[in-house]
């Protein structure tokens, strides 16, 4: 198999009472996890304390390089 440069993106680890910042779109700001399921994250906003509870949406990503592409399953 061929090598190439990969970005990989996987669910970001929600802790419950961790403190977040998250530096773009709409959601963009300070935050506070307040609750955590399988599929939904609830923040708290530390200014207003405003909560609000959407699908998982962070992502963590890096850079992989020279790794086989695409990957066996």
């Amino acid at each position: 198999m061929a090598k190439h440069d990969v970005a990989r993106f996987k669910p970001y680890p929600f802790k419950t009472g961790q403190k977040i910042h998250i530096d773009d779109g709409p959601r963009r700001g300070d935050w506070e996890v307040v609750g955590i399921s399988k599929s939904k994250v609830k923040l708290r906003c530390p200014v207003s304390l405003r909560e609000f509870e959407w699908n998982r949406f962070c992502y963590f990503a890096e850079e992989q390089y020279n790794i086989e592409w695409p990957e066996k399953e």
